[in-house]
């Protein structure tokens, strides 16, 4: 398993893919918000996805669902600062999901080990300036607006080709900032402008991906294509608790086919996913 530079020992020895547990510190994303808002209640999920098998936990204090608007900095450090600072004290590996470098900052100087961005580094200019001065690895997501608009902008000549090219266009950006590549995670960004038959298109070629030469990371967790496949005979869809399953045989195949991490809600089953891939797999 190849893993970005800078992270910590116990993650960088995996020699398997990566989970990391989805903890929104949110009134407002599409599966959980409102449920960790508090933060004792945050901080204890946070301790209670790493006792089920998470690598890291990703801490957010922002929705990215589609049609959410921005909060103010100020609010985002308040609902993100307490919960990153009780993890890291109970050596818990966690990664910062901002769209913000101050956010990143902030979190990366308290002990947070990564930096996930779903904008890719395009949403604020100070964040690749940032990442060129610190060690953290960097989650680069495939991004073409803010959530607000993102699903006006699901338009393709071929998804696969065109999200690798914009994807590439980011790494060009992060290196001529001085962003060293080796840190860097990419990730097509499931859903984010994207349709179902764009997300099934992207997991059907995740070599395309992989021939980026970066490792991968994907995050399928309960998203609305999942409620669309597995809707009912009235074409209601699948309810976000009935997609946990779905979701694990994307991270089962996700890993058999070498990709560094999933991103998920719950993640005890897919940590037994990857171990059954890891075996699958064989010996690196």
């Amino acid at each position: 398993m190849r893993h970005p530079a800078g992270l910590p020992r116990e993650i960088s020895s995996l020699d398997r893919t990566v989970v990391m547990g989805i903890l929104n510190v949110t009134p407002d994303s599409f599966s959980d918000g409102g449920r960790w808002h508090d933060a004792s209640d945050a901080i204890k999920r946070g301790r209670l996805l790493r006792e089920a098998g998470a690598d890291i936990v990703d801490v957010g204090g922002e929705s990215t669902r589609p049609g959410a608007d921005r909060i103010p900095e100020q609010e985002e450090l308040a609902r993100v600062l307490p919960v990153v600072d009780a993890l890291v004290a109970d050596a818990i590996p966690v990664s910062i999901d901002t769209m913000r470098a101050s956010v990143a900052a902030e979190c990366v100087s308290r002990g947070a080990c990564v930096v996930n961005d779903v904008s890719g580094g395009q949403a604020d200019p100070d964040m690749l300036p940032f990442l060129a001065t610190v060690s953290a690895p960097f989650i680069a997501m495939h991004w073409r607006g803010p959530s607000a608009v993102m699903q006006s902008l699901a338009t393709y000549d071929d998804v696969v080709s065109d999200v690798c090219r914009e994807i590439g266009a980011r790494l060009v950006a992060l290196e001529a900032a001085g962003v060293s590549l080796d840190r860097v995670v990419i990730d097509p960004g499931l859903g984010f402008a994207k349709n179902a038959e764009h997300n099934w298109a992207i997991l059907r070629d995740l070599e395309a991906l992989m021939s980026l030469g970066h490792p991968l990371l994907l995050g399928a967790s309960r998203k609305r294509f999942l409620g669309e496949l597995l809707a009912d005979a009235d074409g209601q869809l699948r309810p976000l608790e009935g997609r946990e399953a779905a979701g694990d045989a994307i991270t089962a195949l996700a890993a058999a086919a070498g990709v560094w991490g999933v991103r998920v809600h719950e993640v005890a089953a897919s940590h037994d996913a990857v171990m059954v891939a890891r075996a699958w797999r064989g010996p690196a």
